[in-house]
């Protein structure tokens, strides 16, 4: 099981009311939630193995050569020279460093990898793994690696983590007319505002899924626009052929990293806390007693 943590760390913030609060009046409804969806998908799941993947460069600058507005819009404003920071609410920001201390007191591996986003650990994990795979995440652009035939499909959480869409091939063919390769196609055509991806101008969701079943992938669609023989309309075509630019960088963009280098890690999932001191000293200093409890249930 591999996890967008920081996915799930955003749902679980707006999901968990910030009247969650340490003993000083921290918030701590983030690290709370967090916590509790551990402890939910280890129940429902049981995975032999569990990874947090996590953003050690959420806007990596060799995706923004390719298309400077990628993730432009959530940079936060007025800051210092230095890497792009990411805008998070005021009070979410201080609880990331205690999700890192509670998962590594706990044991479960945390794993980044320098210039890559969580999406591309993920997919370097997903694409060495010899058995079954899930990827607990809200983030669609991973629906990419949907993959029947080797057991990856895609936990997208609806309501909490107890409520998931079990996202598999049969589910993406009947809403998207794709398989997982061809999600990626589908997604760069049309566009996705909250990556900053500008897409095709005029080609949506559905024309996008249209074009694909028409001519197989992006390659295809591309020599139609080239083939004044196929039934490209006007306007599709013309706006196809203004977009090439786009088109030509955009997979690189889109798709995730099949082989990034990562660091030696442990992913079993634990059975009791690595560090059961710094546990007990955390879950006292934030509040997260009751929290602990339920993940270490869960583990056990």
């Amino acid at each position: 099981m591999l996890l967008d943590t920081a996915s799930l760390y955003f749902r679980a913030y707006f999901g968990v009311p910030d009247s969650v609060r340490a003993p000083d009046g921290t918030p701590v409804n983030a690290v709370r939630g967090l916590m509790d969806f551990i402890a939910r998908l280890v129940q429902d799941h049981r995975p032999d193995d569990l990874v947090a993947c996590w953003d050690n460069d959420w806007r990596p600058q060799w995706r923004v050569d390719l298309i400077p507005s990628y993730k432009a819009h959530r940079v936060a404003e007025a800051q210092a020279t230095g890497p792009d920071v990411e805008e998070t609410p005021d009070t979410l920001g201080p609880q990331v460093p205690v999700i890192q201390e509670v998962l590594a007191a706990v044991g479960i591996a945390r794993v980044g990898a320098d210039g890559y986003e969580a999406d591309d650990v993920i997919g370097t994990l997903t694409a060495r793994a010899d058995g079954p795979v899930d990827i607990v995440t809200g983030d669609r652009d991973l629906f990419q690696l949907v993959d029947d035939a080797r057991a990856r499909r895609v936990l997208y959480p609806l309501k909490g983590v107890g409520t998931l869409q079990v996202t598999d091939g049969a589910w993406l063919r009947e809403r998207y007319g794709v398989d997982g390769p061809g999600y990626v196609d589908l997604a760069l055509l049309r566009g996705d505002p909250s990556d900053g991806l500008p897409g095709v101008p005029g080609i949506g969701e559905k024309t996008a899924a249209k074009l694909l079943d028409a001519y197989g992938d992006l390659d295809g669609i591309m020599a139609a626009v080239d083939d004044r023989t196929s039934k490209l309309t006007p306007s599709q075509r013309k706006r196809l052929d203004e977009a090439r630019a786009y088109v030509a960088v955009a997979p690189r963009v889109v798709r995730v990293a099949p082989d990034v280098p990562l660091p030696d890690f442990d992913p079993a999932l634990p059975r009791t806390p690595r560090d059961p001191a710094a546990l007990e000293e955390l879950a006292e200093r934030w509040g997260l007693g009751g929290a602990v409890v339920r993940l270490l249930a869960a583990l056990e």
